[in-house]
């Protein structure tokens, strides 16, 4: 049944209840699921859905133990939650989705795609790679993603946030700071669940069998997913658009003014015939 309310609410799905929050959109325009970053609960992505046109309805959720969902008591993996994604999409009464991936939640984004293809539309890849094999980024930069200290420590946040996440958190890194603020730190357990879920996963020899339209982004400063990445998906996935911005991992969200616009074209493009 399709949920009416714009609010956060919690929805069981599969057995796991998710906080999930939709913002209505016009009837008949086909909705956009947004997967989310490492340790990122779903108000991270508030400026972001600001910024898309209020015509277009979005849905945002919470990973278990992320944000405000409770702790799970068994761990996931990325090639499992398909199955979520699509009974969240049952629940609130969609068939399809435009599917859009930061980071992290690229990879799911990447997985949902490959395993339910029937129920993705579009799909928009943003700061993400190919999981375990990849060119990786910065050890100084990656190391900092093994703990949660920078979800809750507004100090170290702000001293590293230039080092994690380069563009726009150089320059303004209190900002990159206030925009992990937005949401609840994650649980311990879900935290360490979330960086398991992607050990052994490899979406790169299945790119070419993406056949949905897919536009990848990604910034020209960023330690934590070299542009190379995004270069090999872009020869790998079959038709894809690159748009490469100057910036760094989390301009789409702390800059939205300047890349939403991006996204609103690509998903408002008529098809080729």
């Amino acid at each position: 049944m399709r949920q009416a309310g714009t609010g956060p609410q919690a929805l069981t799905v599969r057995g796991r209840t998710l906080r999930v929050a939709v913002r209505t959109g016009e009837p008949g325009r086909t909705p956009l699921l947004i997967c989310n970053g490492l340790g990122a609960g779903l108000d991270v992505l508030q400026p972001l859905v600001d910024a898309l046109d209020p015509r277009r309805e979005v849905i945002r959720f919470d990973l278990p133990g992320i944000g405000g969902s409770p702790r799970p008591v068994l761990p996931y993996h990325l090639v499992t939650l398909p199955s979520l994604l699509a009974g969240l999409l049952d629940r609130l009464g969609h068939t399809s989705a435009d599917v859009l991936g930061i980071s992290w939640g690229g990879g799911l984004a990447q997985q949902f795609a490959l395993a339910r293809p029937g129920r993705v539309r579009r799909l928009v890849l943003v700061a993400t790679g190919t999981g375990s094999v990849m060119v990786p980024g910065r050890p100084r930069a990656v190391r900092h993603l093994l703990t949660r200290r920078r979800h809750r420590d507004p100090g170290y946040a702000r001293r590293v946030a230039g080092e994690i996440y380069g563009g726009s958190a150089r320059s303004s890194p209190a900002r990159a700071a206030d925009l992990l603020r937005a949401a609840a730190p994650p649980a311990r357990r879900g935290y360490l669940y979330q960086l398991l879920a992607g050990a052994g996963w490899s979406s790169l020899p299945l790119l070419p069998l993406l056949r949905h339209p897919t536009l990848l982004m990604a910034g020209d400063d960023d330690p934590l997913i070299p542009l190379v990445n995004t270069r090999v998906m872009h020869w790998l996935i079959p038709g894809s658009q690159l748009h490469v911005y100057r910036g760094g991992h989390l301009d789409l969200i702390a800059e939205p003014h300047r890349l939403a616009p991006v996204v609103e074209r690509f998903l408002d493009r008529r098809p080729e015939r």
